[in-house]
């Protein structure tokens, strides 16, 4: 799987939950994106993973 441009070993069959999980990164801060297609936050928990899959996830930094 690639994360953010960079190959990753994750398990096939994991959801966007379980990757942001063991990515330490809160879903909501983040804005999720599979395959060129930006997943509602509402499916993190369908949404299952496979190892050929392109994520890019972004997130929100506050400041001023």
């Amino acid at each position: 799987m690639i994360v953010n441009g960079k190959e990753r070993d994750f398990d096939s069959g994991i959801t966007v939950n379980e990757l942001l999980e063991k990515l330490n990164l809160s879903k909501d801060t983040v804005v999720v994106e599979v395959n060129l297609e930006i997943v509602p936050k509402d499916q993190y928990a369908a949404k299952i993973l496979n190892e050929d899959d392109k994520v890019e996830i972004v997130s929100f930094v506050g400041g001023g």
